[in-house]
């Protein structure tokens, strides 16, 4: 399988590649690195996005999950950078519920491209992220987006 990491302010990140689409970033430096002119768009766009001159990401996704999960994905993938809803908001927008839609955050396979750090508690607050670092991960991509995110005792 494809595969080719890159450094960022977040930690190492390994993107990986199946069928032409990309299929997972995980947090790491993978080992026996094989690159392909997609993994090599997508490690420029998140250089760009890092860099703060990107808000979204073009590139073809095919995230394994069931289809429950590739609904929320899909609806995450449709908040704007730099903004915020709710898990609740967003398991309404696909007929769930929102400790469903918590789950398929939880569950997903590319972090930051899916951009599940933007889905923040009713009351605000951040609650969980699956990529390494956790909140504080989440609490960072927040604000290299520009959101204020207030101080929070309970990271």
């Amino acid at each position: 399988m494809p595969l080719l990491s890159l450094h960022s302010p977040v930690g190492d990140l390994t993107l990986f590649e199946e069928d032409g689409a990309l299929v997972a970033l995980d947090w790491g430096w993978g080992a026996d690195q094989a690159p392909s002119a997609l993994l090599e768009e997508a490690c420029s766009q998140l250089h760009a996005y890092f860099d703060g001159t990107r808000t979204h990401f073009d590139l073809p996704f095919s995230p394994q999950g069931t289809d429950h999960q590739k609904a929320i994905w899909a609806a995450i993938s449709t908040v704007p950078y730099g903004t915020t809803i709710s898990y609740k908001e967003l398991a309404e927008k696909t007929g769930s519920v929102a400790r469903a839609a918590g789950g398929a955050c939880g569950a997903n396979p590319l972090p930051i491209l899916i951009p599940c750090h933007r889905i923040l508690a009713a009351d605000g607050k951040l609650t969980g992220y699956s990529g390494e670092g956790g909140v504080e991960t989440k609490q960072a991509l927040l604000r290299l987006e520009g959101v204020n995110i207030p101080h929070q005792l309970d990271l």
